[in-house]
């Protein structure tokens, strides 16, 4: 039986600091770092104007990243994916570990609203670029359909909080 690689996945509000931690469990784990920002610009350059073309373009390249996944996954390397795990109705995480049958992690990046809030205003402020949907209106839209991970969801879950 070959080895199978270990999937890494994110979950925390819009700006917790999902993107920063997948590129350090990457470097530490000597793993391929899958950004669906990336991917996103790549494929739909300038098409994103708001929170629905997200979840739209989101939705389409889906298909393409899971087989990328699991064919990555099943030569044995290390996956990190910088995709939001923050909703129960994104199960294509918990459908793709069961269907990968590999060891994984789902990191719970657990910030409150004013962490997130300063680091995003951090990051408009280094990345003026993201100043359309880096903004206090946009994290409120995107908060509210925030959900924590449970227990009963059967994943491997690391809780990383910050204290103020």
């Amino acid at each position: 039986m070959t080895h199978k690689g270990k999937l890494f996945f994110f979950c925390g509000k819009m700006g917790a600091g999902k993107s920063t931690k997948a590129r350090l469990i990457a470097n530490k784990n000597g793993a391929q770092l899958l950004s669906e920002d990336e991917w996103l610009a790549a494929h739909f350059p300038n098409q994103i104007e708001s929170f629905d073309d997200y979840i739209h373009y989101s939705s389409l390249i889906k298909p393409f990243i899971r087989n990328h996944v699991a064919r990555l996954i099943n030569l044995g390397t290390n996956v990190v994916m910088d995709f939001p795990a923050n909703t129960r109705k994104q199960q294509w995480f918990l459908s793709l570990c069961g269907e990968l049958a590999c060891e994984h992690q789902l990191i719970y990046l657990d910030l409150s609203d004013q962490q997130c809030l300063a680091q995003i205003d951090k990051r408009r402020q280094e990345q003026p670029e993201r100043a359309r949907f880096d903004n206090e209106a946009v994290f409120h839209q995107v908060t509210q359909y925030f959900e924590p991970p449970t227990d009963d969801e059967d994943l491997n879950i690391l809780l990383v909080a910050k204290e103020d």
